[in-house]
């Protein structure tokens, strides 16, 4: 593989990529003298040299993200507008979905950039919440809740790193995770977004930042290593029922709340993220923050919180990287578009996710600095911190994809380990008559829409933002899973195939896939109850099967209280991605179950939001619970 390198303080290239070939002029041979592109230099004094050099517009643009889609049409907007970062939203993908034609597109907007007067690189962002999820063929581990259950941090480093190898050998360098929320309330679209309901589990699983970004910034520039974003800043998962705007339910709502609860609940896994975790960048949440000390009512939104993001994050805690807006999340703020920019840089937000709207939002910043109403100090201050991450991952010296572990997308012994996740995150919430482990040897049939589904079994954010039924991945199923210990397991898919002669019956039952606010239970007809399809499964196998073992294959509880006494097991499996043969490891006891529930499991859809610690504390299964089978 030809690369192209800043190698030496020198422009140099060696071939020519998608966009075209860049060439060595007179003038950047003479600049490659400068202190920033000495690789010699201490980072702050090269983000010091760099700025010095760079004007207003020039520093605006360090500023701007655009979505992939809005500039590959004309790639010289990417030059023209002076761009510090494109991303992929949820499915936007080359064509085709593969690593080499991830790598040959971001090379090409990379050569756009280095264009530019100053050559400085471009860097790109993706959604890499559970594996290269955008990426046909990547890893794609459990969600976060399920690796909340496994209470293992040293296994969410390695998926993490895991993950940053994937995402890094295809030409991303940036990834938006993970998601710091603490989910209070599992009516939320994004409950499987979280490690779980108590801050202190969320904080113990912040090895996630280790593994995407190594142990300290002289790694972020390996070939195997990502910046890290910790999201949403702060307190997505703990919005008020109804509270959102629109047809969403919590999210993008308000949290209700008093700064001593704040800090206590939403606040501290960034702390341990800032402080113990030198985390790159932060992506404040859509949601806002009501008060309770000076009376409910007067919410404001995270984008335009100055005393949030500046005086607490930035100052408080000591976060010393750079914070990047949501989707759009500036054009939700209060005023005129001119109104929302000033709010938002004031506030402290220094990148800005812009996705079809680049040069307006640099016009309109440009305006909003010339005349007076925008400081160049909180303008320096923001670009001071975008460059500095770009510094340490290297791109000064490596803008081009590094390809070297692109053999490793998918491999075997990437998916070992997410199969070992999937086995540590199943929770065993009922075992009577010691049904479980299964027995080789037993006849067994398996029924439910969720048994041999892989976009089911992997839910949103793969491939598309929102996620898909059927064959969207290369993945094992639940039922080739099971297969693979009795290969004679019979299947129905709604258990309208004979039962008579098997010993054990398997349900497997769960959700389809969604995302954010689409999930929001009461939104697109969402609920945590089972469908009529899996409650008549159920009610089918169990009434004719000696043994009947349900598996739920959900990113959140589901109402299971009726049922219950109809089944002899019940495992909840929450989304387990491509490696569903984790499953069968403990249903047939080649790895014990050790999994713990992540968060409380409502009686009815009624007690939420229910969580530790609740006064009246009663729920159908306690946080923490979780049976265990010995190996």
């Amino acid at each position: 593989m030809k690369r192209h390198t800043l190698l030496g303080g020198a422009l140099l290239t060696a071939a020519t990529v998608a966009a075209g070939t860049l060439s060595v002029t007179p003038s950047a041979a003479a600049e490659a003298t400068a202190p920033y592109l000495n690789s010699r230099q201490p980072v702050e004094r090269r983000v010091s040299d760099l700025l010095a050099r760079m004007t207003l517009p020039e520093k605006i643009g360090q500023m701007t993200q655009a979505e992939r889609n809005a500039v590959d049409g004309d790639p010289a907007q990417i030059t023209g507008l002076g761009l510090g970062s494109l991303l992929s939203g949820g499915g936007s993908t080359p064509t085709p979905n593969t690593p080499a034609a991830w790598a040959d597109m971001i090379d090409g907007y990379q050569s756009r950039a280095l264009a530019g007067r100053l050559h400085i690189p471009l860097l790109y962002g993706v959604d890499s919440v559970h594996g290269h999820g955008n990426l046909v063929g990547a890893t794609v581990f459990p969600h976060n809740i399920a690796l909340g259950a496994t209470r293992d941090p040293e296994l969410v480093r390695e998926a993490a790193h895991i993950t940053a190898t994937e995402t890094r050998a295809t030409g991303p360098q940036w990834v938006f995770a993970p998601c710091l929320c603490v989910a209070r309330d599992d009516r939320w679209g994004r409950t499987y977004e979280s490690f779980g309901e108590d801050p202190d589990l969320v904080t113990s699983l912040e090895t996630a930042i280790d593994g995407f970004q190594g142990r300290n910034a002289s790694q972020l520039d390996r070939p195997d290593r990502v910046l890290a974003t910790a999201k949403h800043f702060a307190g997505d998962g703990d919005t008020t029922y109804g509270s959102a705007a629109g047809s969403y339910k919590l999210d993008q709502g308000v949290t209700i709340t008093s700064h001593e609860r704040f800090r206590r609940i939403d606040l501290a896994p960034y702390v341990a993220a800032v402080q113990q975790h030198r985390v790159g960048s932060i992506m404040p949440s859509y949601s806002s923050v009501d008060w309770t000390e000076d009376g409910v009512g007067n919410p404001v939104k995270m984008s335009a919180h100055h005393e949030l993001l500046t005086e607490v994050l930035k100052q408080k805690i000591g976060f010393d990287g750079f914070l990047i807006s949501d989707w759009d999340a500036i054009n939700q703020l209060p005023g005129d578009y001119a109104t929302q920019v000033r709010t938002a840089v004031n506030a402290g937000l220094d990148m800005f996710m812009v996705p079809y709207s680049a040069a307006r939002f640099e016009q309109a910043l440009l305006a909003e600095v010339q005349d007076g109403r925008v400081t160049t100090a909180r303008i320096d201050d923001a670009v001071c911190r975008i460059l500095r991450a770009k510094f340490e991952l290297g791109l000064f010296e490596h803008p081009f994809t590094d390809r070297r572990y692109a053999d490793t997308i998918g491999s075997p012994a990437h998916r070992a380990v997410a199969r070992e996740a999937v086995a540590k995150s199943q929770v065993l919430l009922k075992n009577d008559h010691r049904a479980l482990p299964l027995s080789r040897s037993q006849r067994i049939y398996v029924a439910g829409a969720n048994a041999d589904n892989p976009g089911n079994q992997a839910g949103g954010w793969t491939v598309t933002w929102q996620g898909g039924s059927g064959d969207t991945i290369p993945a094992t199923t639940l039922l080739e899973g099971i297969r693979q210990y009795a290969p004679d397991a019979a299947y129905s898919l709604d258990a309208s195939a004979p039962t008579a002669g098997y010993q054990v019956g398997i349900v497997v039952v769960g959700e389809t896939p969604y995302a954010e606010g689409v999930g929001d239970v009461g939104t697109n007809g969402h609920t945590l109850a089972l469908s009529a399809a899996d409650q008549a499964n159920i009610d089918k196998v169990c009434s004719a099967i000696a043994t009947c073992v349900v598996l739920d294959v959900a990113g959140r509880p589901q109402l299971i209280a009726d049922q219950l006494p109809k089944l002899d097991a019940f495992v909840m499996s929450w989304l387990p991605g491509s490696e569903g043969a984790g499953v069968a490891d403990v249903l047939f006891g080649e790895r014990g179950f050790t999994g713990k529930l992540p968060v409380s499991w409502p009686r009815t859809e009624a007690q939420e939001p229910i969580n530790v610690g609740d006064r009246d504390y009663d729920p159908l299964f306690r946080y923490g619970f979780g049976l265990t089978t010995r190996r």
